[in-house]
């Protein structure tokens, strides 16, 4: 059979990833080129979007999930679900003919049933689970939606029923359901692997129920799914998917041109205007639900002093990073909210960019010739940031003219991550996207004292904060909700434990014949019910 050059490139990859097989014209094949390596393959080990997307937004499923492009969820593994009138236990009725993936070290003997719910759940909330410290486990973000003090207990009432109960009323928790920290497992699976002296196994080689089979991994060149063709769903377009690992996004674009993937992430703001006018490709925009930050270490001087992360709030131009780093498709931040979500407090004024009242504060704070210091770059694009390098030198300069010397400093991403939970650093660039559409999912991860360590680098506190975050979320009216999340917001601001840079658009570049690929607008990648034509 003679390949098209499409199918040339495609064999090329199959061959790196280790598959013998020849390519069928009947079959299709889906090829996302991706920035870097993902941190892990188990979504209660990990906390960024490129993990997310190489596991649980294509292997797994949870008990709700989000509509395809929307911030609406919906049933998934749980059917339905009942909440008692104090709203402190949630009944679960699980969807019976759900099948598990099979490896070449697991074949299960049942489907999806109650057991699965709680391994996943128990996994993470009870320190003495045989499973709670296998793969140096820190469960960052189930701690930071606070579940280690919320979930009470989860109980199994047969096999497709399971009862949850809380320790106080949380009007954010089925949306949290959906999240994909909290994917679900195969018990049988984690049994045997633990069984057989290896249970890191479920963490590396990834066994769900969702809509692709995990297949294999070449570290940082490829990793190959192929579609599950018992899904309850019904079996995905795509016949496998492939992710080529292309660090550079000029890389990237040069192979959605020519075929050789069929979309791509974080491209070049710079190449945007472009990419508008390419015939080859389409380009899909949304607004994101993130935030770029600058986060101050309020516990280390001389960012322990408000007047200091005052002043370079003042020192930091804004509107040069928006034109710069953004190339215009982003807008300046003053809210750590990005617009788009319910409760974004307008009518708070942001720092104006003014240099003298800059100097002015930090005189004031006793450092009237200014000081040195580092600024951590984030060392990966995220979402939220195209060029955290070109806008940490931006800021850089900015400060400088305050007095203030900034030396730039930047580790390996897992090495950032892990250092920067331990407050090792003095200030630094970072990003955040939501994840259930909830303003809760920024503001208590990023600044609840309860998260300083994990999700909060700043390591900022405040008890007149906490207890306002901590009335919101038990309340059920959305509109008394927004009110107490409008003053958190004026008492983030006040206080700058952040500087609030921008929140990006997202832009989603794809070859012409890729159809019904949704943007998320969590900024991640879900192949089910995408398709391509020729």
């Amino acid at each position: 059979m003679k390949l098209n050059a499409k199918y040339s490139v495609l064999a090329l990859a199959l061959s790196a990833v280790g598959f013998a097989q020849s390519v069928q014209a009947k079959e299709t094949t889906f090829i996302n080129c991706t920035s870097r390596s993902p941190s892990g393959f188990s979504p209660a080990l990990v906390m960024d979007g490129i993990s997310y997307n190489a596991s649980s937004q294509q292997v797994y499923n949870r008990l709700v999930e989000f509509k395809p492009g929307s911030t609406d969820f919906e049933p998934a593994l749980a059917e339905s679900w009942e909440i008692s009138d104090d709203g402190l236990t949630y009944t679960f009725h699980l969807r019976k003919g759900v099948k598990f993936h099979s490896s070449k070290e697991f074949t299960p003997s049942r489907e999806f049933n109650a057991d699965d719910v709680l391994f996943s759940f128990n996994r993470q909330l009870d320190e003495n689970h045989p499973y709670h410290k296998v793969s140096n486990a820190t469960y960052p973000y189930f701690k930071a939606m606070k579940f280690p003090t919320l979930l009470k207990s989860i109980e199994k009432i047969d096999d497709h029923t399971v009862k949850i109960q809380l320790t106080k009323q949380d009007a954010t928790f089925l949306a949290s359901l959906g999240m994909d920290f909290i994917s679900i497992y195969s018990a049988e699976y984690a049994d045997k692997m633990l069984a057989a002296g290896k249970p890191e196994t479920i963490d590396n080689q990834p066994i769900g129920t969702g809509p692709f089979v995990f297949a294999g991994y070449q570290i940082d060149q490829a990793i190959r799914y192929f579609a599950n063709k018992d899904y309850w769903k019904g079996k995905a377009p795509i016949d496998r998917l492939i992710f080529s690992i292309t660090p550079d996004a000029t890389a990237r674009y040069a192979k959605l041109q020519t075929g050789a993937c069929d979309m791509m992430d974080f491209p070049n703001a710079a190449d945007l205007e472009r990419m508008k006018k390419d015939p080859k490709i389409q380009l899909l925009n949304r607004e994101g639900l993130n935030i770029a930050y600058v986060a101050f270490n309020t516990e280390k001087a001389p960012f322990d002093n408000v007047k200091v992360r005052q002043a370079l709030n003042y020192a930091t131009d804004k509107n040069t990073i928006i034109n710069v780093v953004y190339q215009g498709a982003g807008k300046a931040a003053k809210n750590p909210l990005p617009p788009t979500i319910w409760s974004y407090n307008d009518e708070i004024q942001d720092y104006p960019y003014d240099l003298e009242k800059a100097k002015k504060l930090l005189a004031e704070a006793g450092y009237p010739n200014g000081f040195e210091t580092e600024l951590w770059v984030q060392p990966v694009v995220r979402a939220s940031n195209p060029n955290p390098r070109r806008m940490s030198e931006i800021i850089q300069s900015d400060w400088e003219k305050i007095g203030v010397k900034a030396k730039l400093v930047s580790y390996e991403w897992g090495d950032y991550v892990k250092r920067s939970k331990e407050g090792q650093f003095t200030a630094g660039t970072y990003g955040w996207s939501g994840d259930n559409g909830d303003p809760d999912n920024f503001l208590s991860p990023l600044f609840a004292s309860e998260n300083a360590g994990n999700s909060n680098y700043s390591r900022w506190k405040n008890a007149e904060f906490d207890a306002l975050l901590a009335k919101a979320i038990g309340l059920k009216n959305q509109n008394e909700r927004a009110e107490l999340y409008k003053k958190a917001q004026v008492i983030v601001k006040e206080q700058a434990p952040w500087i609030t840079v921008a929140h990006s658009v997202s832009f989603t570049p794809l070859s012409l014949r890729v159809r019904d690929y949704k943007q998320s607008p969590f900024g991640y990648s879900y192949f089910y019910g995408t398709r391509v034509v020729e």
